[in-house]
């Protein structure tokens, strides 16, 4: 009896995870390429998954965790839709390759889950890292098992963020946040306000030296950088009434000010994350090689992870691949034997190399911060950097001129090899998150490891397709498949346009290399500040601090809010009720999370469902309002919200 509660992989979850993974992969493409989103999906397949089982009967908290790691793995790479579209943005594809895409992801995939099987001892089991959606989602499957405990809160929680999220973006009567511009002189500064829920709840759980981090990235963007920069621009500020009347250049101050936190100051947050993610890199040496000595160890009493001569013919086996898929890719042209293969093995060799230094930052900022607000785009930006470098220096060496259809399939081969960086470090990025949850549940290592692989192998089989069929059926704006097609539906596919600039912008000279600099003395900067406060038991992550600057401020501000609601609560609660409060807040905070994704996924689906069947997708459209009538709204609920959620805690019994 006790064997049969204790089954971890079974057929009937496997088969349920490739469904949901279908499902869910689908949804995260078409976001993805429509506004530069993606959604983590652990938490709505570990409630979808219990919910299949409670049917027929029979519910596992360990069979449930196997499910959302299979389809969190698959979700997840997903994310390579921030890149692999540049491909048709740089005009080399005019179709998705399936083996290409395939093995690509696949292969990336799995490497990123080898990569950080070596460090999930040191920061999964012995650091203190919040792990929110690991968290979060181990308190889903915790509730699945205890149908009394918690459930009161989790159902608030989630009430309250899919209201919230069916208002803004299902009934279009609310806004999802906004932003208050004003000028002082020539600078110019905004006042952000987001109003997301399920952040709220990630704030909650990723504590206040977190939430204070980003914080002073967003005031450090807005307050600081915008303003600076904006006053230099004394062309577009001081003739303001010409750019009033120009529709080629900026005619608000939100559209200026955007236009430069965008095209500038952003680029100064890639460099702190840079300089940041090289300093994480440095400071988990020890941790790395402590991890690989520790895979040498056999602990008979203990969950263990895969064994390293498994790991080592899968990361050889999956290499092989990836060279050969690199050959492919670089023999489409007319390039001499010596001067293909060294393309092909320079360039995967570089890309998995830069993966795996990669995955050490991803883990641990997805322990910091939570997968969902890691700036996996920010990552690709440096990996774009990295391996055009790479590329400019192999055609230095073999003299190969560098323009004309020389140049293009150089930007595509530099942007080719980056996927395989950003499928490694996503998968990296949920990892440690998904085995931070199975730690929780008491789940064997290994066995989620091994999961994590078949969820890599699913969601890339229908990466490419899918791909294919948005646009084929959409098209992208600028790349349109058919004469005749209007631009109006058409797919933006906005983090694999910044890429493919900043890859043009390499090969072409035009990249703007000053902004980066600046961002990595920046961020030497803060590192030293943070080490300083760390010696007095504070901290500001240089991490978050950088993606306070590099992401828009109405996504990551609600964090902050999150956090600073969880430390006031905490503050003011009796010493003998502290324990009962963090477990209360705890699932109340994943309820919010919960809430938004289930709610995300069905208005996502519904919108699918609207276009297939000629709609404009604005099935649940009631937009009456003016603007500032939805974002007075918005901001009315968000404070409701927030004043429910501390009444509602404040007041449980214990």
């Amino acid at each position: 009896m006790q064997t049969k509660v204790m089954r971890e992989i079974t057929f009937r979850g496997l088969l349920l995870g490739v469904l949901i993974t279908l499902i869910f992969t689908t949804a995260n493409l078409y976001l993805g390429l429509k506004v530069g989103l993606t959604f983590a999906s652990s938490i709505p397949a570990a409630v979808l998954s219990m919910a299949f089982f409670k049917l027929l009967g029979k519910n596992s908290i360990l069979e449930n965790n196997i499910v959302q790691t299979q389809v969190s793995a698959a979700g997840t790479l997903s994310a390579v839709v921030f890149i692999i579209p540049s491909l048709f943005l740089v005009g080399y594809w005019s179709g998705f390759d399936f083996w290409q895409t395939f093995l690509v992801c696949a292969g990336g995939g799995i490497l990123g889950v080898l990569f950080t099987i070596p460090f999930r001892i040191e920061l999964v089991e012995k650091n203190k890292l919040p792990y929110p959606e690991g968290r979060a989602a181990a308190e889903v499957l915790k509730l699945g098992e205890n149908k009394e405990s918690g459930m009161k809160e989790m159902l608030l929680g989630a009430s309250l963020s899919s209201f919230s999220i069916l208002l803004s973006q299902g009934f279009r009567l609310t806004s999802d946040g906004f932003g208050y511009f004003f000028n002082i002189g020539k600078a110019i500064f905004q006042i952000p306000v987001g109003f997301s829920l399920a952040l709220v709840g990630a704030g909650w759980l990723v504590g206040l030296n977190v939430g204070s981090a980003i914080l002073l990235g967003i005031f450090l963007a807005w307050g600081v950088l915008v303003p600076l920069l904006g006053s230099q621009s004394n062309e577009m500020l001081t003739n303001a009434q010409l750019l009033l009347n120009s529709s080629a250049l900026p005619t608000t101050l939100e559209e200026l000010g955007t236009q430069i936190w965008r095209d500038q100051v952003r680029f100064i947050g890639v460099g702190v994350i840079g300089i940041s993610a090289i300093w994480t890199l440095l400071t988990m040496l020890k941790p790395t090689f402590t991890g690989l000595k520790n895979s040498f160890s056999i602990q008979a009493h203990a969950p263990q992870d895969l064994p390293l001569k498994w790991m080592a013919i899968i990361f050889l086996s999956t290499t092989l691949i990836l060279i050969g898929v690199f050959y492919q890719f670089v023999f489409s042209t007319s390039f001499s034997p010596i001067v293909g293969w060294s393309l092909a093995l320079t360039m995967c060799l570089s890309s998995i190399l830069i993966g795996f230094l990669m995955s050490a930052t991803c883990g641990y900022m997805a322990g910091l911060v939570g997968s969902s607000s890691s700036p996996i785009s920010g990552i690709g930006i440096i990996g774009v950097i990295l391996l055009s470098l790479i590329v400019l220096g192999v055609a230095k060496v073999f003299s190969l001129e560098v323009f004309g259809d020389n140049a293009k399939f150089f930007i595509a081969l530099a942007l080719f090899s980056t996927s395989t960086v950003i499928a490694i470090s996503t998968i990296a990025n949920d990892n440690l998150q998904d085995l931070k949850t199975g730690q929780l549940v008491g789940a064997t290592p290994w066995k989620q490891e091994f999961i994590l692989m078949i969820g890599c192998i699913v969601g890339a089989s229908v990466i490419g397709p899918v791909m294919n069929l948005l646009y084929e059926a959409y098209g992208f704006v600028g790349h349109l498949p058919r004469e005749g097609m209007s631009e109006s539906n058409a797919l933006s596919a906005p983090q694999a346009l910044l890429m493919s600039s900043i890859a043009e912008g390499i090969f072409k000279s035009t990249l703007d290399w000053l902004h980066i600099a600046l961002g990595a003395i920046l961020g030497i900067f803060l590192i030293t500040i943070n080490f300083l406060l760390q010696k007095r038991k504070f901290s500001l992550p240089p991490l978050a601090i950088g993606m306070g600057i590099y992401l828009p401020p109405i996504v990551t501000i609600p964090i902050f809010f999150g956090a600073l609601l969880a430390h006031f609560m905490q503050k003011n609660i009796p010493q003998d009720k502290q324990q009962t409060f963090k477990r209360r807040g705890i699932l109340l905070s994943s309820g919010l999370i919960v809430g938004e994704s289930l709610m995300g996924m069905v208005l996502a689906g519904a919108i699918v469902i609207s276009i297939g069947n000629g709609g404009d997708g604005n099935l649940f459209d009631f937009n009456f309002l003016t603007q500032g009538m939805t974002e007075i709204l918005g901001f009315a609920f968000f404070v409701f919200a927030l004043f429910f959620i501390y009444r509602t805690l404040k007041h449980f019994k214990q």
